[in-house]
């Protein structure tokens, strides 16, 4: 890294100290070398070499003219300020970046054939720093190879997908406690190595800015003390990749991160967040100006692209290549890339087709790429999922399908602009979606496949108990013993079957242009009407009275359709519904439970949600009195 621009930072003892590095780095370098290396001028350059000869730390060459040698002295002060090591953030999951990152962690893309991560610690062992600590979370697995490659460490985050970067260095305080050391972003490129074995400031890199930016704005002093940290400005140097920290600034910094880390709402809070906010309780950290052209931050794909023209058609992403063979066009047709919430199920994101693309009946179009989730082959029949697509599509219920691969489950469908998901506490809308629904119910569809509660909840738990496995409730026994009674009461009635979604979470229902459409068909199969309305009201988390509104919602629409008789109310009344639903609202949380407790063997985690599920179980089996 030249020091240039800041090299007068700190005083006269810094700025020749940055000269007394470079002497040691290069000493084959002339008087004018180490100027234009460093940016001081030739006169400072003199002035600083007196000053270290006289303090003893350097010492002519004989017949070497203007050569010097660092004596003991000279090399035992640079030992002061010698980095120790280094940390690199690579826990999180690169949201702008999909769908590449469903597969490979940001830091693991190549950029000119090489990984961004592999590229900066190749950079850090050529100054001789080998103690480098990274922290992983996401696809954690994937950064392995690295300790045998490379000699690195590996820390776990747990929290990497609840915290931003407070939670990271959190977590690895104690690992760089007392140290002087870098961090660094795993997805970072440096043209040039801006690494050094020596130190003398705290420092963040800091890149220009021309125009309006929302980059985070460094106000500093004259010589280059970062006073202020502003989120956006215009025509500003701004904090833009690799960091140094003296041993000292972070024993000041770290009660800090760890006192932000415990305060509620913090949740989201880069580590960055707390320097800005703590600034002034901190010792001095300086702007390390660099370069045009030096650090690269890639924020999605297509600026990789336009840095890396090997992304214009060959990303390396199995979703890309389908997209590209899906639409009969080259990968960089393929656009505004962008991620959807992930369901618990599945991955999700959206993307365009280029308004120029030579496909013109796609061109300036938006889609929605689903991938399939971690262990989701042992719960979905994805040839089943396939069949009720088919088998719906002349009620015009559900989105408009493009593509469905009933191997992998892999489905790109329609994305309609300006659509919302329904919102069950809404009246009216809850009543649009169970008119939606009553027309499945009502539509005569047939499948060879039903969707057996007591069918479910024993494979769920036969895999849940694979290989060793166990199930973590601990009154798991007296649960399926209650279960037990609980099915043979929903069985003994007998109930009408017909074609059902299962899964009609708020969630499913969209509204568009259109109308309404119904999304998500993975669980549709044969079965008791009255479930959807159960399923529907346990994914919104409705109390049992809630539930039986939701009932009479459905009941009332079917009647201002004409249906009097719906099949929901077939051999049986509205008083029986009203129990069966608290039964199947008990064996559906059930149900679930077991699904999460599979689901968080393959490291997946569902907050509440679990515990939700199985209390409706308990409820349930409290109010029938089973």
């Amino acid at each position: 890294m030249n020091a240039t621009a800041w090299h007068r930072r700190g005083g006269k003892m810094n700025s020749c100290t940055i000269l007394l590095r470079n002497m040691m780095e290069h000493p084959e370098y002339s008087q004018r070398q180490w100027a234009e290396e460093t940016g001081m001028s030739l006169g400072k350059v003199n002035q600083c070499i007196k000053h270290w000869e006289e303090e003893g730390y350097l010492e002519k060459q004989e017949g070497k003219g203007e050569k010097r040698n660092l004596t003991e002295k000279g090399k035992a002060f640079l030992q002061e300020h010698k980095v120790d090591a280094a940390l690199i953030l690579a826990a999180g999951f690169g949201s702008r970046f999909v769908p590449l990152t469903y597969e490979c962690p940001k830091g693991l893309l190549e950029v000119f054939g090489e990984r961004m991560i592999e590229r900066q610690i190749k950079q850090l062992h050529e100054v001789g720093i080998k103690d480098i600590t990274i922290v992983v979370g996401y696809l954690k697995e994937k950064f392995d190879y690295l300790v045998d490659a490379y000699g690195v460490k590996l820390l776990y985050n747990p929290e990497y997908s609840t915290k931003n970067t407070i939670g990271t260095l959190y977590h690895a305080r104690k690992a760089v406690e007392g140290k002087n050391f870098y961090i660094l972003s795993s997805d970072n490129w440096m043209r040039e190595n801006m690494y050094h074995s020596i130190e003398p400031l705290s420092w963040y890199a800091a890149s220009y800015m021309e125009g309006e930016t929302k980059e985070w704005v460094l106000d500093c002093g004259k010589d280059g003390q970062i006073k202020r940290v502003e989120v956006g400005g215009e025509d500003a140097y701004c904090m833009y990749g690799p960091v140094f920290l003296k041993k000292e600034f972070f024993s000041a910094l770290r009660p800090f991160i760890e006192e932000y880390y415990h305060r509620p709402g913090t949740e989201d809070f880069y580590w960055e967040d707390v320097l800005r906010l703590e600034l002034k309780h901190l010792p001095p950290i300086y702007r390390n100006e660099q370069k045009d052209g030096q650090i690269y931050e890639f924020e999605n794909l297509e600026e990789l692209r336009l840095f890396d023209e090997k992304y214009n058609d060959h990303s390396g992403s199995e979703a890309m290549e389908l997209i590209s063979s899906v639409f009969r066009i080259p990968e960089r047709d393929i656009v505004k890339l962008r991620c959807l919430k992930a369901g618990m199920t599945n991955k999700s994101f959206l993307f365009s087709i280029h308004e120029e693309s030579e496909n013109k009946d796609y061109a300036g179009k938006d889609f929605i790429c689903r991938i399939p989730g971690v262990g989701t082959g042992k719960l979905i029949n994805r040839r089943e999922e396939e069949e009720i697509y088919s088998i719906v599509k002349d009620l015009e219920i559900t989105e408009e399908l493009l593509y469905f691969n009933p191997e992998n489950g892999y489905k790109i469908s329609r994305y309609y602009e300006e659509a919302r998901n329904a919102d069950f506490s809404k009246q009216e809308e809850r009543r649009a979606c169970m008119k939606l629904l009553l027309k499945l119910h009502e539509g005569k569809k047939e499948v060879n496949h039903a969707f057996s509660l007591g069918e479910k909840i024993q494979y769920y738990e036969d895999i849940c108990l694979e290989g060793g496995g166990e199930i973590p409730y601990q009154d798991y026994g007296k649960i399926k013993e209650g279960m037990k009674r609980m099915l043979q009461f929903t069985e003994g009635t007998n109930p009408p079957l017909c074609l059902c979604h299962i899964d009609a979470v708020q969630d499913n229902f969209i509204f568009t242009k259109e109308g309404v459409k119904m999304i998500d068909w993975e669980y549709a199969g044969m079965a008791d009407p009255l479930l959807d309305i159960a399923m529907g009201a346990i994914y919104s988390y409705m109390d049992f009275e809630e539930a039986k509104q939701f009932l009479k919602d459905y009941l009332q629409v079917a009647k201002a359709e004409g249906k009097e008789k719906p099949l929901i109310l077939s051999r049986r009344t509205e008083a029986d519904l009203e129990k069966l639903l608290i039964a199947y609202m008990g064996l559906s949380g059930l149900l679930w439970s077991l699904w999460c407790a599979y689901k968080m063997r393959k490291g997946q985690e569902f907050g509440e949600y679990s515990l939700k599920m199985l209390r409706y179980f308990k409820d349930a089996k409290k109010i029938l009195g089973i």
